[in-house]
């Protein structure tokens, strides 16, 4: 993640979008569907929508999937109305992935006055978030980009779409937890949905993700790789960082630091970088090739 001053120049030859200024074809039997609400769920079919309202606010583009769904609604709202928050299904909208060079669920970007701006990849901490979105603010006021829209109704899924089966109790519990950033009460009711089925591999996955955001949330980015850079032996300095690799997608840099640390820890040392390696196998997914190499490697190393 990186929170580098925003500038002009950032908007411009970023993303071609042009492919997708085509109007939409309008649903058989009626008129075209407008976007509207501060938050909404949007599509390659409608993205046209997103482009004219960035004339009027600067508009966040969240990427999610994969089991990742989106988090930034609840912290986008509370903007008022100067920002709007279009979220986006990545395993089923290929023309805007292309369009945004998507790599990685989540991604984050902008659009203002049509055209797009890179903002970051993976997990950030809500204080950091703002920070960002606060940059949004300021370079879209450099650029004119200053209304505002009504903060009622949100749409927060396309209708046309499916409408996807209600969430496990516990699930949806951590599910509210985490968008309202109490995360010591989704770790909670993830850790009872496993003791309820050890084999809720989904509460697994999801415990995994809600223990990083947590172990993220009091830090800053600087300080932690100040440490980390000043104590290279120190397990839970080189912990701490690998936790940020994974949380801006740079899995194969966590994982070579903490495998090439694992040879001269204690047992204690070993066991905790297992144990975390552990938790970022089931964020990335069994299936990614760089958890398979990772995977692999670890075994070699314990035995």
């Amino acid at each position: 993640m990186s929170n580098a001053p925003l500038n002009g120049a950032n908007l411009r030859g970023a993303v071609d979008l042009s492919s997708l200024v085509r109007p939409p074809a309008p649903p058989a039997g009626g008129a075209p569907t407008s976007a509207g609400g501060v938050v909404q769920q949007v599509t390659d079919a409608t993205f046209t929508a997103v482009l004219d309202l960035s004339a009027s606010v600067p508009v966040i583009v969240e990427f999610f999937g994969a089991g990742i769904q989106p988090t930034l609604g609840p912290v986008v709202r509370q903007y008022g109305g100067r920002l709007a928050l279009a979220t986006v299904d990545g395993t089923s909208n290929p023309q805007l992935v292309q369009a945004f060079q998507v790599q990685e669920v989540p991604t984050v970007a902008a659009v203002i006055g049509g055209r797009p701006l890179q903002l970051f990849s993976g997990m950030m901490p809500e204080a950091e978030l703002r920070t960002v979105l606060d940059q949004v603010l300021a370079l879209a006021a450099q650029n004119g980009v200053t209304g505002t829209i009504p903060t009622d109704g949100d749409v927060e899924a396309d209708p046309a779409e499916p409408v996807e089966e209600p969430l496990p109790p516990l699930h949806q519990e951590a599910y509210d937890a985490i968008t309202s950033g109490d995360f010591a009460a989704a770790i909670k009711a993830y850790e009872t949905a496993i003791a309820q089925n050890p084999r809720d591999q989904l509460a697994v996955a999801g415990l995994a993700q809600v223990s990083l955001l947590a172990r993220l949330e009091p830090v800053t980015a600087d300080a932690v790789r100040s440490a980390a850079a000043a104590n290279p032996t120190d397990v839970d300095a080189q912990l701490a960082v690998a936790d940020l690799d994974v949380s801006g997608g740079h899995l194969d840099d966590a994982f070579a630091r903490l495998l090439d640390l694992f040879p001269i820890l204690d047992a204690a040392g070993k066991n905790a970088v297992r144990t975390r390696l552990l938790e970022f196998f089931e964020i990335a997914g069994a299936d990614d090739p760089r958890v398979i190499v990772a995977r692999r490697r670890l075994t070699g190393l314990l035995y």
